[in-house]
């Protein structure tokens, strides 16, 4: 009989084209950041609570937002939104270095300590204010949004190399599309990915705190 994580990654053999993005997905134990109260469901291909109203990306979703970054062993990855720690520590499988900035103190402490026990050296972590992202840093060679925005937002583009790539879900609480952003040079271009569903992104130019209250309710 085929275990959850089992039947998980025959799912994500058969649907995502980068296979090094599936063999970091095996490499890292998502029961590492999840609650002691739902790790028996670790590896369902869904969503989790992770605390302060947070959670922990379904793993398609994972598999679908890191392929679609066209990612590199050379790259620096800037993500927006630690979370529990499990998106860098698939990223920081495939590059040479992550940037992961998060906004909720608990949240932060609790992922840097998992990826510190874990051994990753090549992944840097701060705590976000009001700035989304961390210019001081960049520009990256790609970045990934792991919360909706109200739009695209032209100060995570401007942290991007000429040839970098974004990864940002982009709409309203009840509806939004996941978007590739590819640059060239001065310009760039935008592609629709698929529907996703994500918690709000909080800060200057994206939603007030108080968006968090009712959120897609």
């Amino acid at each position: 009989m085929r275990t959850s994580r089992d039947k998980l990654f025959a799912k994500l053999k058969e649907t995502v084209s980068d296979k090094r993005v599936v063999e970091a997905m095996l490499q890292v134990d998502r029961a590492e950041f999840v609650p002691e109260n739902v790790r028996d469901r670790a590896y369902d291909d869904v969503a989790l609570p992770i605390g302060a109203g947070q959670t922990i990306s379904q793993p398609f979703m994972v598999a679908i937002m890191t392929a679609a970054l066209g990612l590199r062993r050379s790259d620096t990855v800037l993500e927006v939104g630690t979370g529990s720690g499990y998106q860098a520590a698939i990223i920081a499988e495939i590059v040479s270095k992550v940037v992961t900035v998060e906004r909720v103190p608990s949240l932060a402490k609790a992922a840097w300590a998992v990826l510190t026990s874990m051994g990753y050296d090549n992944i840097e972590g701060h705590l976000e204010e009001e700035i989304i992202g961390r210019p001081q840093d960049g520009p990256y060679d790609a970045i990934l949004v792991t919360a909706a925005a109200p739009k695209l937002t032209t100060e995570l583009i401007t942290q991007l190399k000429d040839t970098g790539r974004m990864v940002i879900p982009v709409g309203t609480a009840e509806s939004q599309e996941l978007l590739r952003v590819t640059c060239s040079g001065d310009d760039y271009s935008v592609e629709t990915l698929i529907h996703c569903r994500f918690v709000p992104l909080i800060g200057e130019n994206a939603w007030p705190k108080s968006a968090l209250d009712g959120w897609g309710q």
